[in-house]
């Protein structure tokens, strides 16, 4: 459940939801599945977690989600500097 080649599927089946489908409220869910398992397995400053948490801030902007989206920045705050 928390293998990374595992979270990386469930971050891939997130991505569809969200530009294939546009169900930003099935893909956050999945995207947040991903996050956590990530941060557990390789912390919060491998390359991974951080990806993750750029699709799952996009996501949350894209649906007007503010106050979760905040909540993200606050735990990375270099997502700032990246949204587009």
């Amino acid at each position: 459940k928390t293998h990374p080649d595992t979270l990386k599927t469930v971050m891939n089946i997130a991505t569809v939801y969200q530009e294939g489908l546009n169900d930003c409220e099935k893909a956050e869910e999945l995207y947040q599945r991903a996050l956590e398992g990530y941060e557990a397995q390789l912390g919060k400053e491998h390359e991974e977690p951080k990806k993750c948490a750029m699709n799952l801030a996009i996501c949350l902007a894209t649906a007007g989600e503010k106050l979760k989206l905040r909540k993200i920045i606050d735990e990375y705050p270099q997502l700032m500097i990246e949204l587009p």
